[in-house]
């Protein structure tokens, strides 16, 4: 039986176009709004990656650290995100979903605990920043027993030979980190070279489901539209600060924000 992320991204195959991949924080800015925002967005984005605050997000610039803060300042803890993510799933069944965050949360509730906590709300995948190839083989297995995803990182530094052992134990999907910068920054390489150095990638096996991410905003997805998918994060998580600035409903703001992305890859 194929995944849910694997058929999301044959849908999108089917409709000759990226997928389109949402990043937000849970519980930025309430519990509340962090799942409203989900369901909203929902409506055009094809797959959702919800990541969960840590204090110290190492790999996260700082639209997504302001996210983070302001989620741990209102209280949210590991079991308030599965609840978010039970919540969302009830009414969203067939849409996956994504968690991402660090290692720590995970050894804290206990792998197990945590797998199993996955799997009754309804994860579909799990990016673990800070767990790289191939450290992580042992758990990428116990996902998938538990038909949870493990999606690999692949970065521009990343050695062909290594390249081809993490597409090899790779599950449905890999995320290309399309610079070595924090999330949010602006790209120091052109699409083009991201494109070139995304089909070395791709050529190794083209049947693998590959994204980019990192640096991707309304002005740069449309250059990119070729790949598998796309991932836009930083640019959600700082339109809720605005928002919350202006005194506006970060739910509006980002339902049009998403709308008008899904648009420019069409």
């Amino acid at each position: 039986m194929k995944s849910k992320i694997s058929l999301a991204f044959k849908k999108c195959r089917k409709e000759k176009r990226a997928a389109l991949i949402t990043y937000t924080v849970a519980g930025d800015n309430t519990k509340n709004n962090s799942l409203k925002i989900l369901n909203s967005i929902s409506r055009h984005a094809d797959i959702l990656e919800l990541g969960f605050p840590h204090n110290t997000p190492v790999a996260d610039g700082g639209q997504i650290q302001e996210s983070s803060y302001r989620a741990l300042k209102n209280g949210i803890k590991l079991k308030d995100i599965f609840q978010i993510v039970k919540k969302f799933k009830k009414s969203n069944p067939s849409q996956p979903l994504i968690l991402m965050g660090y290692f720590n949360l995970i050894y804290q509730s206990g792998e197990n605990n945590f797998l199993k906590n996955c799997k009754a709300s309804g994860v579909d995948g799990l990016i673990i920043v800070d767990l790289p190839f191939p450290e992580n083989k042992k758990f990428a297995k116990k996902c998938k027993k538990k038909s949870i995803n493990f999606i690999q990182l692949i970065s521009p530094t990343t050695s062909k030979d290594r390249m081809k052992k993490i597409i090899k134990e790779s599950h449905d999907m890999i995320y290309y980190i399309s610079m070595l910068s924090t999330t949010g920054g602006k790209l120091k390489v052109s699409p083009k070279k991201i494109l070139q150095n995304y089909n070395k990638i791709k050529r190794i096996n083209p049947k693998k489901n590959l994204v980019i991410g990192f640096g991707i905003t309304n002005k740069t997805i449309s250059s990119l539209k070729s790949a598998d998918g796309l991932v836009v994060g930083s640019q959600l998580c700082k339109a809720i600060t605005d928002s919350l600035k202006k005194r506006q409903n970060p739910v509006t703001k980002l339902n049009k924000l998403v709308y008008n992305l899904k648009n420019q890859i069409i």
